[in-house]
C-alpha cells in the first residue's frame, strides 16, 4: 500500500482528497503547515507527497526545496493561482507536477497513480547496463553515477534518467513529450517547460559552458539530442 501525504491549511481540501485516496487503496497521513509536513514527511516515509503552495510558516516552495535536498520523492504541487511563474519555481526546485485549484478530485488520483507507476517500476537489467564516455564526461548506467573530469557530480533521479536516455541514443533527436513520456512515464498534464527546466540544470552540471552547451544539444523546433562521438 502506497503512502500518500496530503499538505494543505484547508481542512476541507484535506479532509476530501484524505477520502478519496483512501477510497483507492491509499494510506493517507496528512498535516496542515509547512513545517509539519517536514516533520510528517521525515517520520511517515511517503511513496508520494501532494502539497499546497500557500501554507502557514513555511509555504509550499520551501518545503520543496528542503525536500529536495535529500530526498527525491515524487512530489504534486497544489496551487490556488494558476500564474506561469508559481509553475515554472516549482518545476526549478524538483516538483514533479502541479494542478490548479479548484481541481477534479478524481484527477488528481489519477496523476498520482500514473507518478507511481513510473517511481516503482522495476530496475532495469544489470546486464543491458554499460558505460558511457564522451570527452570529459562518463556516465555509469549500471551504478547510476556520473564523472565529469573525473570528479562524481549529483544528479536527480529525473536528471539522469534524461541524461542516461539521451546519451544511450547519440544524435537521436527527442521532442519534449517524447522526454516526458520515456523519463516520467505518464501522460503530463502540466506543460513541457519542465523538460526545459531540467535540461538546463543537467547542463550546469555537466557542461564546461552551460552558455554553449557541448552534450546536450538543443534542436529548435523540435527538442533535444545528444552529441555523436566515440564511445570509448
Amino acid at each position: 500500500m502506497s503512502r500518500i501525504l496530503v499538505v494543505d491549511d484547508e481542512k476541507t481540501i484535506v479532509k476530501g482528497l484524505k477520502f478519496s485516496l483512501e477510497k483507492e487503496g491509499f494510506d493517507v497521513c496528512v498535516a496542515y503547515s509547512g513545517e509539519e509536513a517536514l516533520k510528517e514527511a521525515a517520520v511517515s516515509k511517503p511513496d508520494l507527497i501532494i502539497l499546497d503552495l500557500m501554507l502557514p510558516e513555511v509555504d509550499g516552495f520551501e518545503v520543496c526545496r528542503r525536500l529536495r535536498k535529500n530526498s527525491d520523492v515524487p512530489i504534486i504541487m497544489l496551487t490556488a493561482r494558476g500564474e506561469d511563474i508559481d509553475k515554472i519555481l516549482g518545476l526549478e526546485l524538483g516538483a514533479d507536477d502541479y494542478v490548479t485549484k479548484p481541481f477534479n478530485p478524481r484527477e488528481l488520483v489519477a496523476r498520482v497513480k500514473a507518478i507511481l507507476r513510473r517511481s516503482q517500476a522495476p530496475a532495469l537489467d544489470p546486464a543491458s547496463m554499460q558505460v558511457i564516455r564522451l570527452q570529459n564526461l562518463q556516465i555509469d548506467l549500471f551504478q547510476h553515477k556520473v564523472r565529469v573530469h573525473d570528479k562524481e557530480v549529483d544528479l536527480t533521479s529525473k536528471e539522469f534518467a534524461l541524461l542516461s536516455l539521451l546519451a544511450s541514443n547519440p544524435g537521436r533527436v527527442f521532442s519534449r513529450e517524447q522526454l516526458l513520456e520515456h523519463v516520467w512515464g505518464y501522460e503530463y498534464y502540466g506543460d513541457a517547460r519542465t523538460v526545459d527546466v531540467h535540461i538546463r540544470h543537467l547542463r550546469e552540471k555537466i557542461e564546461t559552458d552551460p552558455g554553449s552547451p557541448q552534450l546536450i544539444l538543443t534542436v529548435w523546433g523540435t527538442g533535444y539530442k545528444f552529441r555523436e562521438g566515440k564511445n570509448a
